[in-house]
């Protein structure tokens, strides 16, 4: 138990991403799909954050002259953090837009049913 405590932020990133896989997996609505795959994405963010903070140390901004690298921490994780945003906003907006076309075209969100009515457009 005081393993979990330990690795607290890593233990709530995997727990995290099990429920947006889990709602990924189980749902058959759309946005729902959509909803758990932005919460794996935050477990990701979360989990890259968390692995790249040190106790102790600082940002790598050289203030007082301090030039030391044991004296900051890695900057490439939260730089991998801040570009796994961007592109998640990005194809959360794409994921989106394709849902709206998809129901402006069956009138419905079950992925079940919109690929029951594509298939009867192609026969």
């Amino acid at each position: 138990m005081q393993l979990l405590y330990e690795n607290l932020e890593q233990t709530v990133a995997v727990i995290l991403f099990g429920i947006g896989f889990t709602i990924l997996l189980l749902q058959r609505n759309l946005i729902r799909k959509i909803i758990g795959l932005n919460i794996m994405d935050t477990a990701i963010y979360l989990f890259l954050a968390s692995m790249g903070y040190i106790s102790g140390r600082k940002a790598p901004i050289v203030v007082d002259g301090v030039t030391e690298v044991s004296a900051y921490i890695n900057p490439i994780p939260a730089g991998l953090v801040l570009t796994g945003i961007v592109v998640s906003v990005s194809f959360t907006g794409i994921l989106l837009a394709l849902t709206v076309r998809l129901y402006r075209r069956y009138n419905t969100l079950d992925i079940d049913v919109i690929a029951l009515l594509a298939k009867g457009e192609d026969a």
